[in-house]
């Protein structure tokens, strides 16, 4: 095969989606900017002379007993604002499915490839490392997800502008992630299931999915309905937040000709309640771990600890770069012009920046407060210190590489408000490749 022939690996898509990421993406970098002041101060408060505090204010009940909802502040970030999070990853997946890089096989091969193996390496790296320091399994799951604002907040610090073309994978690989978290989180931490409850939840869904497809009802009807779906999905015994991933997915996402669908109206709406309230308010309950009259060395050198660092920085970079390497090898894929090697490797140490699931993830394994549990936010944080930190040693020293790109497919020398590059002919500077389909990733 002829290497003007062989499939290309990130190739620069089409401008209107483009141009959603690089808004979609900004919106998240705010966002990382805030999860990280938010866990900042949790760390501060859960430090000083008032920790007590801080520490009654998590465990302060606000309970709504005729619904049989008997839940810490903790628990309401953790089970309430986290499932409108996951209501924007379920409308998130709806439009990849619809509309982006998962509709097409062929490009949705490398991400949904690279998500899963970076799933499945960090568990794996935790599993051995709980066997050969006789640790504990349980948290097997806790290095498996990539936090997508915190990664962009490291992004944005470092000043690095990533080609469109990786952007567009860095989001498709973490909404793959995402749903594979759902999926664990869905399977393998509900307990004491309570069926009938549970199917009694389809009823909301079901209304909720027919309003959201009808113009003859007012909107505001869906916030009943999904309150009602979350209410009966935490009491069926399967974690809350998966009413939210539900919700999202049965929200249309089909388009009006010129238009928006009702799906990209409501992530508008909602995404920047999630990013800039949910998500650091679950942060600042969540990571507020103490080092005051605790063991920093048995912290430290716990097997649980030393997992989820191993599995968030060594494991995230095996599993997503090694299949991306795999999947060129055994295709004959050749990277697109702009793209080299070390940007892979750069974007998978930056994958290992876990957060936000992770945690999730850690207080349903070991349970919230448990010595396990803060052993797990000590690893998490220290993980994605280094993974970050790596990360940015990587990708700063193709800094100039990214500026001449980001110029490129920003120049817009016609003033059409469509940049120039994503109007020229097929060819690899422009939006399609040499014979128009062969593209993965």
């Amino acid at each position: 095969m002829s290497s003007a022939n062989r499939p290309r690996l990130f190739s620069r898509g089409e401008w209107p989606e483009a141009e959603r990421v690089a808004a979609l993406l900004r919106q998240e970098t705010v966002g990382g900017a805030l999860l990280l002041v938010a866990t900042v101060l949790a760390l501060l408060w859960s430090n000083s002379p008032w920790r007590d505090g801080y520490t009654a204010l998590a465990d302060h009940h606000l309970d709504i007993a005729p619904l049989g909802i008997h839940l810490s502040v903790a628990h309401w970030a953790a089970d309430g604002l986290l499932a409108v999070f996951f209501f924007v990853v379920g409308l998130e997946l709806k439009h990849e499915f619809v509309h982006g890089d998962l509709r097409d096989p062929a490009k949705a091969t490398v991400p949904v490839v690279a998500a899963a193996c970076g799933v499945a390496v960090p568990a794996i790296v935790f599993t051995v490392a709980q066997l050969m320091l006789d640790g504990d399994l349980r948290g097997w799951a806790v290095p498996t997800a990539t936090d997508i604002a915190f990664a962009l907040a490291v992004l944005a610090v470092i000043g690095t502008h990533l080609p469109s073309a990786l952007r567009s994978f860095l989001l498709t690989l973490a909404v793959v992630d995402d749903l594979i978290a759902i999926t664990i989180i869905a399977v393998f931490f509900s307990s004491d299931l309570d069926l009938p409850m549970l199917a009694l939840a389809v009823l909301p869904v079901a209304a909720f999915g027919w309003v959201s497809r009808t113009r003859s009802h007012p909107w505001w009807l869906l916030l009943p309905l999904g309150v009602a779906t979350w209410v009966l999905v935490l009491n069926s015994g399967v974690h809350a937040t998966i009413a939210g991933v539900v919700l999202g997915l049965v929200v249309p996402a089909s388009r009006a000709p010129g238009g928006h669908s009702l799906g990209e109206r409501l992530e508008h709406r909602i995404r920047p309640l999630s990013a800039g309230f949910c998500v650091p308010v679950f942060a600042f309950f969540a990571a507020g771990v103490s080092f005051v009259g605790g063991d920093l060395a048995k912290a430290f050198t716990d097997p649980i600890t030393i997992g989820v660092v191993a599995g968030l920085v060594l494991g995230k970079l095996v599993g997503i770069f090694g299949s991306t390497f795999l999947i060129a090898r055994f295709t004959r894929a050749e990277l697109d012009d702009d793209i080299a090697w070390s940007d892979l490797f750069g974007l998978s140490l930056l994958a290992g920046v876990g957060f936000t699931v992770s945690l999730l993830i850690g207080e349903l394994a070991f349970g919230a407060g448990s010595i396990a549990d803060e052993h797990v936010k000590i690893g998490v944080l220290i993980g994605s210190l280094i993974a970050a930190l790596l990360a940015t040693i990587v990708l700063r020293s193709r800094n100039k590489v990214y500026a001449r790109i980001h110029d490129d497919e920003t120049r817009d020398d016609d003033l059409d408000g469509i940049p120039d590059v994503y109007q020229r002919g097929p060819g690899r500077g422009g939006a399609a490749t040499t014979d128009g389909n062969r593209t993965l990733g």
